[in-house]
């Protein structure tokens, strides 16, 4: 048992171990009752359309601007649970490189990744499972999750070293 699965409820497999041994079916762990799916009525579809907030506003000074936009983030949470930000500064060459980093993390192999495991205390680090509860049904994911700030809470100890440029 790894040194982190020992908090865990019951062993854990990571998803990405699941994918790549080419099951033929997905594990009923990860299968939600359908009293749990959310239900989606396909004949309103054209009226789908998931919440662009632009935050160029914010780069001035005028407070109704910045509360209206306050208010759209607001409403797309309560609403969608998600939203896409347009004009937000980060540049598309830094998205570019965070997308091929983390890229770069994932493929390396699972004996590398599992240094870095996650715990039921934190949640902080590789991992593929949220909650403790034994027999919970699990997403399909595998992900990781890191404190930036406050720095009280960053662990330096859960930022990977390979590949480099996490760091």
């Amino acid at each position: 048992m790894l040194k982190s699965q020992k908090d865990w409820p019951e062993p854990i497999i990571r998803v990405q171990s699941l994918s790549e041994g080419c099951i033929d079916s997905i594990p009923d762990r990860y299968i939600k009752p359908p009293t749990d799916r959310p239900i989606v009525d396909t004949s309103s579809y054209d009226d789908i359309n998931i919440p662009i907030i632009d935050l160029g506003g914010l780069n001035g000074d005028d407070l109704d601007v910045h509360a209206s936009i306050l208010k759209q983030i607001s409403d797309a949470c309560r609403d969608w649970g998600f939203f896409q930000i347009v004009n937000h500064g980060v540049s598309p060459d830094l998205m570019d490189k965070a997308r091929e980093t983390w890229r770069q993390f994932f493929h390396l192999p699972m004996e590398a990744k599992q240094q870095y495991a996650n715990s039921p205390t934190t949640y902080e680090g590789y991992g593929s499972r949220l909650g403790v509860e034994k027999g919970a049904i699990l997403d399909w994911s595998d992900y990781y999750f890191l404190h930036y700030l406050p720095v009280s809470v960053k662990d330096c100890n859960k930022w990977p070293a390979s590949p480099q440029s996490c760091r």
